[in-house]
């Protein structure tokens, strides 16, 4: 069920209240920060405009969506249960101290992201000292197949199973004219990833910007897969560039793998 589709008759929602509000989070989130007025999101949503305005009022007063003359938008809640999720994982709480005292890698746009399904999602990010605005914003997605990050998470399934998870969305986004569009284009870098041992996006989800990235392995169990990417100006990712890169996020990975190791560093 999508944020604009409502449950079919046969379904029974034992909280429709609850599945109401989390469809016009979900409405909000989809609008990437361009509010939307209560007509619209009753309109997209097909319920009534009153109940529509109970629910806004109540995940307004939760801090959960915010009004401005426009309409409504997220409100900052979101951004703190976000990064409350995100803080769970070690990895993602050792993440900061490790990467910034990497010396090729500190002053770098640095990320990590788990494979949510086909995409990518972004849970943390150091920031680094570039003047460039790199990167992808945090609680943001990505198609899996476009972004560095995506193609170091792939990488670890075979490709069997690459295409059972990727089945019937073909063609990929055209996000640049770099962007590859089927999995028959895909799975030789991922081949590549495997290989050299790290993943190299040459401008397929930004124009202008190389993503390097390698695969975490997670401390426990129950943690999701997660990788680690750097987002470099184009211009800067010369063949060496891109090699000591990929060699930095290695070495991250190898003491965020180790539980003492990333302490210690």
């Amino acid at each position: 069920m999508t944020a604009t589709t409502p449950p079919t008759k046969g379904d029974r929602d034992p909280a429709p209240a609850v599945s109401r509000a989390l469809r016009i989070l979900t409405l909000l989130a989809d609008a990437e920060g361009l509010p939307m007025t209560l007509s619209d999101i009753a309109r997209a949503l097909e319920l009534a405009k009153s109940s529509t305005a109970n629910l806004c009022a109540a995940l307004e007063e939760g801090g959960m969506i915010e009004r401005e003359a426009g309409g409504y938008r997220l409100g900052r809640r979101t951004a703190e249960l976000g990064g409350t999720y995100a803080q769970q994982f070690n990895q993602v709480r050792e993440f900061y101290g490790v990467v910034a005292a990497s010396p090729a890698l500190h002053g770098e746009v640095v990320q990590i992201a788990m494979l949510d399904g086909r995409d990518a999602l972004y849970l943390a990010r150091h920031e680094g000292r570039s003047p460039y605005r790199l990167g992808t914003p945090l609680g943001s997605r990505l198609p899996a197949p476009l972004s560095a990050t995506g193609l170091a998470l792939l990488a670890r399934l075979d490709d069997g199973e690459v295409r059972t998870l990727l089945r019937g969305s073909e063609p990929f986004p055209q996000l640049t004219p770099e962007s590859i569009t089927t999995v028959d284009e895909l799975l030789p870098q991922l081949a590549a990833v495997r290989e050299r041992g790290h993943a190299v996006d040459r401008g397929g989800s930004f124009g202008g910007i190389v993503g390097v990235a390698v695969a975490l392995d997670p401390w426990v169990p129950a943690d999701p897969p997660l990788a680690l990417g750097a987002a470099l100006p184009a211009e800067q990712a010369d063949e060496a560039r891109i090699v000591e890169v990929g060699e930095a996020l290695r070495d991250v990975v190898t003491a965020l793998t180790n539980p003492l190791g990333g302490r210690g560093a």
